[in-house]
């Protein structure tokens, strides 16, 4: 693997996973144990922003400011590209996650209904402040952006996502309920 491409998957994927499923791409980069100052600074201002949205919006703000900045993480991750070879194909799409992410996928086509289970038993979102404990759940928000970004470029329209299982909530795996229609 040639060193940019290393530095690249490092920088994407190092900080604890994401939702894509890139952090198995990594696994054979070395990293340093000692915690990046500029991760750890980048997540406490995260993570103070996060709760004064928190205590300061509705439910509905929440929602829409999170959703919002999945792409952010979309873009940095260069998914379109990732994405290219699916696009048109979701059950092609839907075996490169369940063999490459390691997610489990429930395709329900006749209703037009994915289930998406990240098949984890942690939160993979580089944003979360592992190290302080600062888990809120609106993350949540931002990752069914990042879902319905993903999954609306691999159909070819506008699809709705919705977190029905998430660890920060408590729940034991985070699942997506995705309508494709």
């Amino acid at each position: 693997m040639n060193s940019k491409r290393r530095d690249f998957l490092k920088k994407a994927c190092i900080s604890g996973g994401c939702l894509c499923g890139f952090t198995s791409l990594v696994k054979a980069v070395p990293s340093s144990t000692e915690p990046d100052p500029d991760k750890l600074l980048m997540q406490e201002w995260i993570s103070t922003l996060v709760s004064n949205i928190n205590e300061n919006a509705d439910e509905k703000m929440r929602q829409k400011i999170m959703k919002s900045c999945a792409i952010s993480h979309y873009e940095h991750l260069n998914m379109d590209s990732v994405l290219e070879p699916f696009v048109g194909d979701i059950e092609k799409f839907n075996q490169f996650i369940e063999e490459k992410w390691g997610w489990k996928i429930d395709y329900q086509k006749e209703k037009g209904i994915l289930l998406a289970d990240e098949n984890k038993n942690y939160c993979v979102c580089p944003m979360v402040n592992q190290e302080k404990g600062v888990k809120s759940t609106i993350y949540c928000y931002c990752s069914e952006g990042f879902a319905e970004q993903m999954f609306s470029v691999v159909v070819g329209h506008q699809v709705k996502a919705k977190v029905i299982s998430s660890v920060l909530r408590g729940d034991e795996r985070c699942i997506y309920e995705i309508t494709l229609s």
